[in-house]
C-alpha cells in the first residue's frame, strides 16, 4: 500500500510556466521493504486521508522527480500535471482551504447533497467539485490524474466574469463558488421574497430569531449550515435617541486593517474593533429614522448576532480610490487557537471561540501577485504552494501576506447560535 501527498497547483509565481494543474504525488520506496512507521493505515471513513507519520527532512527537486528523504527509508516521489492556465492560483488556494473545511469536505465526498437538494436539475458545479475532492482525498491502487479544468469550466459558465486569464482576487472567488454551490444544493424551493410586515418586538434576539427562520425559508444549505451568520446593525437617532436594528446574513467578514502606529503591531483584535466600532452618520448618508420619519444625524455599530460554525475573516489589503488600487502590506497577528469573538457579539453572550485550520496567502504587488495556502491536519500545517507541499511550523504562518483566515467554531462554544 502506497501513501500519497496531494497538491494542487503548477507554476512558480502567478506568470510562471506550467499550467496549474492538480498534482498527485505517489509515493514509492526506491528499494527493499517499507517502513511500517512512515506509511500508517488509512483510518475509516470516505474522507480521510492517509498521511505519514515522519515528515521530510530533506525536499530536492530534480526535474521531474522529487526525493523526500524519510528517517528510514527513501522514497522517490513522480509528479504527474495536466496543464492549466498559471493564473488560476486564486482557485488552488481556495480548493485548499474548503478541503481542508472538514464539515463541507466530507458532506461533497457522500454526496449528500442528492438527496437534500431541491432542485431537479443536476448540480453540475458541486458534482464537478465533487470530483476534484474525491481525486484529493479518495485511496488509489495506482497514478491517477486530478484535472481541475471541468470544475473551473462550469464554475466560468456560472460566473462568466472570470472567464478570461486576467488576474482574478481569491475571496471574491470564494465568495461566488459559495454562493454558486449554496444554488444548487439549495434545501428550499424557489420562493419570492416579500415585505415583512411590521412587528414591534421587546427583545433584540426575538427579532434575530425571526429574521434567521425567515432567511432559512428560502435559503437552507450545506454552505447556510457551516458559514452563515447574522450581523446586527444598530442605529441610534441623535435628535430623538430611538434605536432602531437591522439584520444581514454573511459568509465571511471584511475587515479593515488600521494604520500602524509606531513601536506597536497590528493585532487582529484591532482589525475586529474597528470593524465594529461606532460610527457617526450625517443626513445625507443616514437612512430615515423610524421616528423621525426623516434622514438625521445618527451613529452605527455592527455587532455579530449569530456566529457560523465556520467564520471565514477577510483581511482587507486592497483598497480602490479614484485612481488607483493600493494594498496593505501590514503585518497582522492572529491567534491560532481559541480566537473570542464573543466581544463582538450580543451583550452577555460569553466566550465564543474559534481555532485557525486555513490561511489563503497573497504574495505580490496589485499587478504582479500570487496565492498560497496553509493548511491545518492531524499532522501539522502545510504549505500548499501550487505544485509543491512543504510542512510549516506554527511560527512560519505569522506573514504580512496572509489575506483570508478559517476559523472553526470550538464545540461548546456556540454563542448566539
Amino acid at each position: 500500500t502506497h501513501t500519497r501527498g496531494v497538491t494542487l497547483g503548477g507554476h512558480a509565481g502567478c506568470w510562471g510556466g506550467g499550467g496549474g494543474a492538480v498534482f498527485k504525488l505517489l509515493w514509492q520506496p526506491l528499494g527493499g521493504k517499507e517502513d511500517q512507521a512512515s506509511f500508517p493505515c488509512f483510518a475509516e471513513g470516505a474522507a480521510d486521508l492517509r498521511k505519514w507519520k515522519n515528515r521530510p527532512t530533506e525536499h530536492r527537486k530534480h526535474s521531474e522527480f522529487v526525493t523526500v528523504n524519510f528517517k528510514s527509508s527513501s522514497v522517490e516521489m513522480k509528479l504527474f500535471h495536466s496543464s492549466l492556465s498559471p493564473t488560476q492560483c486564486f482557485l488552488n488556494a481556495i480548493v485548499q482551504c474548503l478541503s481542508h473545511t472538514c464539515g463541507l469536505r466530507d458532506y461533497v465526498l457522500l454526496k449528500r447533497y442528492r438527496q437534500e437538494k431541491c432542485a431537479k436539475e443536476d448540480a453540475k458545479l458541486t458534482e464537478a467539485f465533487s470530483q476534484v475532492l474525491t481525486g484529493l482525498w479518495e485511496e488509489a491502487e495506482a497514478v491517477s490524474v486530478v484535472n481541475p479544468r471541468q470544475f473551473y469550466n462550469v464554475f466560468k459558465e456560472a460566473v462568466p466574469y472570470f472567464s478570461g486569464y486576467s488576474q482574478q482576487d481569491a475571496q471574491e472567488f470564494l465568495r461566488f463558488l459559495l454562493d454558486k454551490l449554496h444554488v444548487e444544493i439549495n434545501r428550499r424551493p424557489y420562493v419570492r421574497r416579500t415585505c415583512l410586515i411590521f412587528i414591534s418586538f421587546h427583545r433584540i434576539s426575538e427579532e434575530a430569531a425571526v429574521m434567521w427562520k425567515k432567511h432559512l425559508e428560502r435559503d437552507d444549505s450545506r454552505i447556510v449550515d457551516l458559514f452563515s451568520g447574522q450581523l446586527r446593525s444598530s442605529l441610534h437617532c441623535s435628535v430623538c435617541s430611538h434605536y432602531s436594528n437591522t439584520f444581514d446574513v454573511f459568509c465571511d467578514l471584511s475587515l479593515p486593517i488600521p494604520k500602524r502606529s509606531s513601536g506597536r503591531e497590528v493585532m487582529l483584535k484591532d482589525c475586529l474593533d474597528l470593524f465594529s466600532q461606532e460610527e457617526k452618520l450625517d443626513r445625507e448618508n443616514s437612512p430615515m429614522c423610524e421616528r423621525c420619519t426623516r434622514h438625521t444625524e445618527c451613529t452605527k455599530r455592527l455587532s455579530i448576532q449569530r456566529f457560523p460554525q465556520v467564520i471565514v475573516i477577510h483581511l482587507n489589503r486592497f483598497t480602490m480610490s479614484r485612481w488607483s488600487i493600493s494594498k496593505s502590506t501590514v503585518y497582522v497577528s492572529f491567534p491560532l487557537t481559541n480566537l473570542d469573538l464573543g466581544p463582538y457579539g450580543p451583550v452577555d453572550c460569553g466566550p465564543v471561540l474559534y481555532d485557525l485550520y486555513a490561511i489563503c496567502n497573497h504574495v505580490g504587488t496589485v499587478n504582479m501577485g500570487h496565492y498560497t495556502a496553509c493548511c491545518l491536519d492531524e499532522n501539522g500545517w502545510c504549505l500548499y504552494n501550487d505544485s509543491s507541499v512543504t510542512p510549516v511550523s506554527e511560527n512560519q504562518l505569522q506573514t504580512n501576506q496572509a489575506y483570508v483566515l478559517f476559523y472553526q467554531l470550538i464545540p461548546l462554544h456556540c454563542g448566539g447560535r
